[in-house]
This record gives C-alpha cells, sequence and structure tokens, in this order.
C-alpha cells in the first residue's frame, strides 16, 4: 500500500527542494504520499491516519513533529525520522546522518528496524526526553523567542543561554523545590529513554548516560545547585560520566515508573515540547513501544 512522508514546512532546515530531494530517494523504495501539515498539532492527526493504511511512516520535521507523531499513531507501523529541525535529537540519536537527503537514501536502500520503549509523561509519549524544572523552564524561555522570519527555531546558544539566565536570575542557586516519590528532594528532573539527552552542535550531552532505547527510563535529578558545582555539572553531560555516582545527584536506571509531586507548579517538557505547568508527574515507560526505521548495520 505504500508509504507516507508527513513534512512539516515550517520546521528550520525544511525546504521545497529538501522535501523534493527526500521524496525521490524514499520513492525509491515504495510509492510514497507525500503530505504537509497545517498546524500544530497535525501531525500527530496525519500519523493516525496513515497507520490505519500506510506499510511505513516518514516524517521529515523537527523534534516536535516527530512527537506529534509518535503520539498519533493507532497501529504498530514502523516510522521512520528525517532530520528537518535545528537540533533534531530522535534521528541522530537512532543513527541517522544530519542530511536529511542522505538519511532518507539509508532508509530507502538499507533500513531496518528497531523496537524501541517510548516514555509517557502525565500520558504523553516521548522519544527521548522529558523533565520538569529548569530544563523545561529554558525550553519555555526559548519557545517565547518565537522564529525567525524563515521560519526558523532559536538554536543551541540559545538553550544555552536561558539556562544561564534562570541560574543568573536565582542566584546561582536552585534548592530542592520538588519530590521524587522512594528518592527523596531534587532541585529539578530529567527523565531520559536514551543515551542522548540533546545535542549541543555536534556534540551529545549525556544526561543520563547508562540510558538504552530498548530499555526502561533513566531519571536524573540534583539534589540541588550551587555555583560551585555547575562546572561539575556542565562536565558530567559533555563527558557522559560522574553523575550516576555523584552524593549529589539521584539517578535511578532501568525504571517503569516515577512520581514526582512539585512544592509548587513548576514547567514541564517533552521532547523539547513545552507542555505547560504541573504539580504532580507520573512519568513511564511504554516498553517495545514502536518499530522505528534506521539504517541496517
Amino acid at each position: 500500500m505504500g508509504a507516507i512522508l508527513i513534512v512539516n514546512p515550517r520546521a528550520s532546515r525544511v525546504t521545497v527542494e529538501l522535501t523534493a530531494a527526500v521524496a525521490r530517494e524514499l520513492e525509491r523504495a515504495a510509492p510514497l504520499e507525500v503530505v504537509e501539515t497545517t498546524a500544530r498539532g497535525h501531525a500527530g492527526e496525519l500519523a493516525s491516519r496513515a497507520s490505519e493504511s500506510a506499510d511505513a511512516i516518514y516524517v521529515f520535521s523537527g523534534d516536535g513533529g516527530f512527537n506529534e507523531a509518535l503520539n498519533g499513531l493507532t497501529r504498530d507501523v514502523p516510522i521512520g525520522f528525517l532530520p528537518g529541525g535545528g537540533t533534531s535529537v530522535l534521528p541522530r540519536a537512532l543513527g541517522l546522518p544530519r542530511s536529511p537527503v542522505a538519511a532518507a537514501r539509508l532508509l530507502a536502500s538499507r533500513p531496518a528496524t528497531r523496537r524501541i520503549t517510548l516514555g509517557r509523561v502525565n500520558g504523553r509519549r516521548f522519544a527521548f526526553s522529558a523533565g520538569i524544572g529548569l530544563d523545561a523552564a529554558a525550553v519555555r524561555l526559548v519557545e517565547e523567542r518565537g522564529r525567525s522570519e524563515d521560519g526558523r527555531r532559536p538554536g543551541d546558544l540559545a538553550f544555552a543561554g536561558a539556562f544561564a539566565r534562570l541560574v543568573r536570575e536565582a542566584g546561582w542557586k536552585i534548592e530542592p523545590q520538588l519530590e521524587i516519590a522512594g528518592q527523596g528532594r531534587a532541585a529539578w528532573v530529567m527523565v531520559a529513554n536514551g543515551a542522548a539527552y540533546t545535542y549541543v552542535g555536534r556534540v551529545p550531552l549525556r544526561v543520563a548516560p547508562a540510558a538504552r532505547f530498548e530499555l526502561g527510563l533513566d531519571l536524573v535529578a540534583p539534589r540541588a545547585v550551587r555555583i560551585r558545582a555547575l562546572p561539575r555539572f556542565l562536565r558530567y553531560g559533555f563527558l557522559g560520566r560522574g553523575q550516576e555516582r555523584a552524593r549529589d545527584f539521584v539517578y535511578v536506571h532501568d525504571a517503569d515508573r516515577f512520581e514526582v509531586r512539585c512544592d509548587r507548579p513548576l514547567p514541564l517538557q517533552a521532547d523539547g515540547e513545552d507542555l505547560g505547568d504541573a504539580d504532580f508527574v507520573v512519568f513511564e515507560a511504554e516498553r517495545d513501544a514502536v518499530s522505528v526505521l534506521v539504517p541496517r548495520v
């Protein structure tokens, strides 16, 4: 019955020319229908309809569009992700190149399927990360800046600047402000479904270095933040080691469920999308949830 390519024309790196080139590569493998999103949430609707009849679904978008599509699936149909956003964490974490045309060529010529876990945060699916507190507040600050005239979202430097601004405004310290059931108090929470929580340019930030797509969820949470500890926290993320043994961190590996109760409503994010404020959050692992298309090794 062929495949469907869902395209978000507003994603940072999506152009008419690139869409045509991506479609040509995918058409080498099977008949292809190309559909474009027209509003926020539309990728989920298109994925819902496509999953009823298509043999495969491809999504050419940023991470927000990937998240919508995963939440829209109604049937276990193979789905592939082509990097069209400024960062595009998910396809890169799955081993695809940053070029959407090269990624499409690999998925058309040497495809394999990989069964992976998805996370859920208060019922909403996420592919690679979710968090409550500081990282979600940084996502919100960047989203408030909006897009440029050509549709591009602010890049990695904007997120780094948002983190720095939030910590500076907090007086370079963040006290415990939430309770993780069974683990105690913490300043904020990051939950990862894979080793790459996000990327800074070409460099992956390994907030939860033991996390793997085939396992459950990993939780990482600093107990509190002081200015003298910030360089060490950054080193953990860039090097991908140390936080799992640090006494001032909570690190839980390969879990099925976390419950977090906040002292007050705090920002919540999933796959870099602002989900509003929450004072009680449930993170759950949906193991063996979906078949994703990846390059054959």
